[in-house]
């Protein structure tokens, strides 16, 4: 809005003659700079066209292509739904992304150059939801904004900048918070060649975000933009007051720059506003979201008058009451007026301009913009660290989420990387894990590419040939930490490739070993299983605590956070101010002393980031402990109960499928396969980013076959958890874990305990859920506390699921990685429906 304060009193005669207009046109178009329109240094992505499609835009002449070669994972192309009102074909298609939390694009541009980068986003009700999503936006390692779609599904919403990259690429990224599938409909960049010093910023790294760029005399309500403007400016017509009036005059040639280096275009600068009572002055004002913010402003003039020799028009300009300083009183030619140094310290700024005492006529403004001034403050990650660990990335397939910068934003470093990020240096890769993985072939040479690498992790994979022998030199002086294990075809020397012709026959015998070996321990496996009470539990390279350290670590055992049939569990903090959970063996308890010896063996062979981490252990005769890792939400038994700050119906799917992720690495990742079998919402532990990890292995077992995973045990578990079938067999299986996962999914659904309390008496969930589910009607299965607000179609999706885990026969109950697999499918549907 342009409030212009105060009436217009004083009458003139403003009548424009005929010759006037004719000579004052000449003089406009002879001053223009002629300029190709040929759209050099324009690029312009219609995104989710097809990947050959290109065409010139009937509005503008626009040349456009497809996006799909700019991007890695080409996501899903939609189409809006059209309007009558609607006629922009670069907005007809979106390209939407249902899977990954981050995806980019890579568009090549020239360093040093200075761009306007635009990014349109019109949903249109593509996804036939009504219900427009929110995400984020970034740019390479930085965050560059959040988009808030308007609830009318036809409005347009873009992000602009102008910006001048140091590297020959930008990367512009789409980040799912959550909130909906974040999509994009197409992105513009256009080379602003000739205005070095227009748009200037006072800071490396800055960028000028468009906040509003205002077209005030125009007569119409049509937005000019490219061939009118030769950098493709969007110029909006801006609401006029009543109390002010709008002056014009013609030029001839409506398509050619003003001669000013911002290259205004002629029809914008044609036109003005002005006060009607020529003694008031003319304001304009925004606001700010925060005091901190910093503004850029720009203000147009060109007068479009033919003043009288005893008129003049000399405006006095203020923000906020402080005068801006210069030298303004000649119009007579196009001019920008810019503050000096940027706007901050306030909530809202107000620029008035008035006439000075010495001026006849009232201030006139043709357009202004304004930017909110931010600063891309991380650098983008050395580039020999991208071209190797993009290398990795190709080499080997990965299937992570590795797009954008590798280093950045902070919370989206790539999965598995680890970066030296002071504010200050260019971020380089310091650790790369990539254990696990099954990747194949040798180790390859362009990892000695990453000069700043400290830790390599490539166990458990399939790896073959030789360790390059920079990463071995460096291994030997202590430079990098380097873990190989378990890759069997990989050498640490070439000599170990000289007897290979022995592989076959060791082999051999090994196998005939193990078979042996096999053979006498199932033959005595209940006196192996007997005398096996001693310490080999404790040969780990997990570190090791004396008792005075417990002490220390917990305060005297200050805090009591959980305890179990080991004993309790304590609340402690390492020296390097790192929280940590201490589990202390109690003297009395001799089932303790077996499930804290059981967790202890797991947790040490164990490592995956959905299972609760061992740190280390205490041993010193009667004094043993195991310390792991502090998880600070809890378990999800206690958010379930919370009524003040709910589950979200999303939040729980993503707790299924964390702990779907750690079951199935039990499963079907370790060799033998380990079954919990105790699995209960209370043994979920949430972290600060509330990722659940399966906690306590004190019932767990490893089975090395079919014919193990069915043998006899004492039965163990949590009454309404356990296997039915089990408690009466004592058989266990993967199946058993299967059962206690559905009556988990059925917990999550509810918000009931496994075991209800109600009128005085106990009933297992199974027996309301089942008549509930045989009337047809499974909303009424919900929490209440959800309110309603899920997806249907995922909702009884996880029902369906959760009936197969709890299938009376075991053998139709499904693997885990099935479950996984159809639980993302929901998350990710879930996610889509915004809820």
């Amino acid at each position: 809005m342009l409030p212009c304060i105060s009436i217009y009193t004083r009458t003139r005669l403003m009548i424009m003659l005929p010759h006037f207009l004719s000579v004052l046109s000449s003089v406009l178009t002879i001053l223009v700079l002629i300029q190709a329109q040929d759209q050099s240094g324009f690029i312009s992505l219609d995104c989710g066209r097809p990947e050959d499609a290109n065409y010139s835009s009937l509005e503008t002449g626009i040349n456009y292509i497809s996006d799909a070669k700019f991007i890695l994972d080409k996501g899903v192309s939609k189409s809006i739904q059209p309007t009558k009102e609607f006629s922009r074909q670069e907005l007809e298609k979106v390209r939407s992304f249902p899977s990954g939390v981050r995806n980019c694009y890579k568009i090549n541009v020239t360093s040093g150059t200075k761009y306007l980068i635009r990014a349109s986003f019109y949903y249109g009700n593509y996804d036939n939801l009504n219900e427009p999503p929110q995400f984020d936006l970034h740019f390479g390692a930085n965050v560059w904004d959040t988009v808030k779609l308007f609830s009318n599904a036809s409005h347009i919403t873009i992000k602009e900048i102008i910006y001048t990259p140091s590297v020959d690429y930008i990367k512009p990224c789409l980040v799912n918070t959550g909130k909906g599938t974040p999509f994009i409909s197409a992105i513009e960049l256009r080379a602003m060649n000739n205005t070095y010093t227009a748009y200037g910023t006072y800071e490396p790294k800055s960028v000028l975000s468009l906040i509003k760029r205002c077209n005030l005399g125009s007569t119409t309500d049509i937005k000019y933009r490219y061939r009118k403007d030769v950098y493709d400016r969007n110029w909006m017509p801006c609401k006029l007051p009543s109390v002010c009036r709008r002056l014009n005059t013609s030029v001839k040639n409506v398509n050619l720059p003003i001669p000013n280096i911002y290259e205004l275009p002629a029809i914008v600068m044609s036109t003005a506003v002005t006060p009607v009572n020529a003694s008031a002055p003319l304001q304009f004002h925004w606001d700010a979201d925060n005091v901190n913010d910093q503004f850029h402003f720009y203000l147009y003039f060109n007068e479009v008058e033919k003043l009288a020799g005893n008129e003049t028009r000399e405006p006095n300009i203020t923000i906020n009451d402080n005068v801006l300083k210069g030298d303004f009183n000649k119009f007579l030619k196009v001019r920008t007026v810019a503050g000096a140094t940027p706007l901050t310290g306030a909530t809202r700024y107000q620029i008035s301009l008035s006439r000075t005492q010495n001026s006849t006529l009232p201030p006139i403004l043709n357009a202004f913009e304004i930017y909110m001034g931010k600063v891309f403050s991380q650098s983008e990650t050395q580039q020999d660290d991208v071209d190797a660990i993009t290398n990795v990335k190709d080499a080997y397939k990965v299937a992570r989420n590795w797009q954008g910068d590798p280093c950045g934003p902070g919370n989206y470093m790539w999965e598995g990387l680890n970066c030296s990020i002071d504010g200050y240096s260019i971020p380089r890769i310091t650790s790369l894990d990539l254990s696990n993985n099954s990747l194949n072939g040798p180790l390859p040479d362009f990892l000695v590419q990453l000069q700043s690498l400290q830790v390599l992790n490539v166990r458990k994979n399939k790896l073959r040939g030789f360790v390059p022998s920079e990463l071995l030199e460096r291994h030997k002086t202590g430079s990098l930490s380097l873990s190989v294990d378990d890759n069997p075809d990989l050498c640490m020397t070439k000599s170990c490739g000289k007897n290979d012709f022995l592989v076959p026959l060791i082999a051999l015998v090994v196998m005939v070993s193990i078979f042996l070996v096999c053979w006498i321990f199932r033959t005595l496996k209940v006196a192996t299983c007997s005398n096996s009470k001693k310490r080999r539990w404790m040969k780990s390279k997990h570190q090791t605590f004396s008792y005075t350290e417990i002490l220390n670590i917990t305060d005297n055992f200050k805090t009591v956070i959980g305890e179990g049939g080991f004993g309790k569990v304590y609340i402690g903090i390492l020296h390097d101010r790192t929280q940590v959970a201490v589990k202390m063996l109690s003297k009395s308890s001799k089932q303790g002393y077996k499930e804290f010896q059981s967790e202890a063996q797991l947790l040490m062979i164990v490592h995956h980031r959905n299972l609760v981490s061992l740190i280390g252990y205490c041993d010193e005769g009667e004094k043993k402990a195991l310390i792991y890792e502090y998880m600070g939400n809890g378990n999800v038994q206690q958010h379930l109960l919370d009524y003040a700050n709910v589950l979200k119906w999303n939040e729980r799917l993503k707790i299924a499928v964390d702990a779907a992720y750690g079951l199935e690495y039990l499963h079907n990742g370790c060799k033998p396969a380990i079954m919990h079998r105790d699995l209960k919402l209370t043994n979920i532990l949430l972290d600060e980013n509330m990722q659940a990890k399966i906690a306590d292995f004190g019932l767990s077992r490893a089975f090395g076959n079919d014919i193990d995973s069915h043998i006899s045990t004492q039965p163990a578990g949590t009454l309404g958890y356990v296997d039915p079938a089990y408690q009466r067999t004592g058989n266990t299986n993967k199946k058993n874990d299967i059962y206690s996962f559905g009556i988990i999914l059925f917990v999550l659904i509810t918000g009931h305990e496994a075991i209800i309390r109600a009128a005085g008496e106990n009933i297992h969930i199974l027996e309301w859920v089942i008549p509930v589910i045989e009337e047809g009607d499974i909303e009424k299965l919900f929490d209440p506390k959800l309110e309603g607000e899920f997806s249907i179609n995922s909702a009884q999706k996880v029902v369906e699921i959760a009936m197969s885990c709890i299938s009376p026969n075991a053998t139709e109950r499904p693997d885990i990685s099935q479950i996984l697999a159809e639980l993302r499918e929901c998350l990710s549907f879930e996610m889509d429906h915004h809820l």
